[in-house]
């Protein structure tokens, strides 16, 4: 039988030993998808994995990172 309690201390253990490398791809994927959709519609999405990885981490406690600031995409040239 499966040991859930296992895995989850296992994914919290991960998570917390792992947290800045899974927020890094958090903000990479956001920066990817808001240069798509506009990133005022991801921005808030990306805020809220990134407390969720604290949550799971068990860093909750902490407070959250400062916004990032995203670049606008290049103009085309005309």
């Amino acid at each position: 039988m499966v040991d859930f309690e296992e895995l989850k201390n296992k994914a919290q253990d991960l998570a917390a030993q792992h947290s800045d490398t899974i927020k890094q791809g958090i903000t990479k994927a956001g920066d990817f998808v808001g240069d798509k959709v506009g990133h005022d519609k991801v921005n808030p999405v990306e805020d809220k994995l990134h407390d969720l990885v604290d949550k799971v981490a068990g860093r909750d406690d902490q407070p959250p990172a400062p916004p990032v600031t995203p670049t606008p995409p290049p103009t085309p040239p005309v």
